[in-house]
């Protein structure tokens, strides 16, 4: 047990260094190149004066690293980790090495939402951030619909949370389309299609005074539930005999992981297969034993998401991909690849 324990802690030692190096090393990739000098000098001048990072006008080089770089890069960080741990989470709850943060109606009721926002201009009040505020609240009614739905005619559990979700995914799909349809608004279609592609760019320092202690709570509370995570790969009948009941676990752990894609929606749209592949690599290197797998997948999310950021930005010069695209196309040959390389259960590694 202490070799294990040992192991363990190298291998989160080892991504934690992996992160931060990532995360300065990709302050220096964009449409304008920037050696680590020109970083520590930036870094060096900001303190210095005294000036709050997120003042504009302080410099060319001031104004790339602290308010273009740095925030879409912690928000790639925070983003990745938060969807992977909700990848992890999700498998529990359902008990399916194939569900993501998505599969339980989620991301169509944040689509639902943003599409709402731009056809319609529901939530317009609420500021120029209306469609990301219009998408979480989507993505977080559908997931209480979720809950609902599945307690109708007896109690939830992982095959009627699954069932329910696809049913209100496809409701939202049609509503999604129908609005579409009748609208016959080019730009706003252009608009959706936009935001569901996802992007980092619209990163600001006030969306992250949100997103980074959502995110380390989200976890911290996720990894104090790693006992109830894995009674719940081993069943609810194995749970009872135990002593546990996993229905009102179930339910609430569905909920702060609504709350997280909810956020994610709404600072940066959809982004796929981060919750799906991250968790299915992390198992394969820790096991399934959620102590060590949650800390793993948070980790190797952030890293993730931060270069997959980076590719986004210099793949094809002076023009930004979408980072939903660049994901899906890495992703569906990485998930073809691992189901062919290795069929496994939870219980695996």
């Amino acid at each position: 047990m202490r070799n294990i324990d040992i192991k363990q802690t190298i291998i989160i030692i080892e991504l934690l260094l992996i992160l931060i190096v990532s995360m300065a090393g990709a302050l220096t990739f964009g449409s304008i190149s920037l050696s680590v000098g020109d970083i520590g000098r930036a870094v060096a001048d900001t303190f210095a004066s005294g000036v709050p990072i997120e003042a504009p006008g302080q410099g060319a080089l001031h104004d790339i690293v602290w308010l273009l770089r740095m925030p879409r890069i912690l928000l790639a960080a925070c983003i990745g980790a938060g969807l992977a741990a909700c990848g992890v989470i999700m498998q529990a709850i359902v008990k399916n090495p194939l569900a993501d943060p998505y599969i339980l109606g989620i991301s169509s009721g944040a689509s639902l939402g943003a599409t709402a926002a731009i056809m319609l201009d529901v939530g317009v009040a609420l500021g120029e951030n209306f469609v990301g505020i219009a998408a979480f609240a989507g993505a977080f009614a559908i997931s209480l619909a979720v809950i609902f739905i599945a307690n109708m005619g007896g109690r939830a559990n992982a095959v009627k949370l699954l069932l329910a979700g696809m049913a209100l995914s496809a409701v939202c799909g049609a509503f999604s389309s129908f609005i579409i349809y009748f609208a016959e608004d080019k730009e706003g279609i252009q608009s959706i299609t936009y935001w569901l592609m996802g992007s980092m760019a619209g990163a600001k320092w006030e969306t992250l005074a949100v997103m980074i202690p959502l995110t380390i709570l989200a976890v911290i509370f996720f990894y104090t539930q790693c006992r109830m995570l894995n009674l719940m790969l081993l069943g609810d009948e194995t749970a009872v005999t135990l002593g546990v009941d996993l229905h009102r676990y179930r339910q609430g752990y569905l909920l702060v992981g609504a709350l997280i894609v909810g956020f994610a929606v709404y600072a940066a749209g959809m982004i796929g297969f981060v919750g799906l592949i991250v968790p299915h690599v992390s198992r394969m290197l820790v096991g399934a034993d959620h102590r060590k797998l949650l800390p793993v997948a948070v980790l190797s999310g952030a890293i993730f998401l931060v270069w997959a950021d980076v590719l986004c930005r210099v793949v094809i010069p002076q023009t930004e991909l979408p980072i939903g695209i660049l994901i899906s196309m890495i992703g569906a040959p990485c998930f073809i690849y691992l189901m062919v390389k290795r069929t496994y259960g939870f219980g695996a590694g």
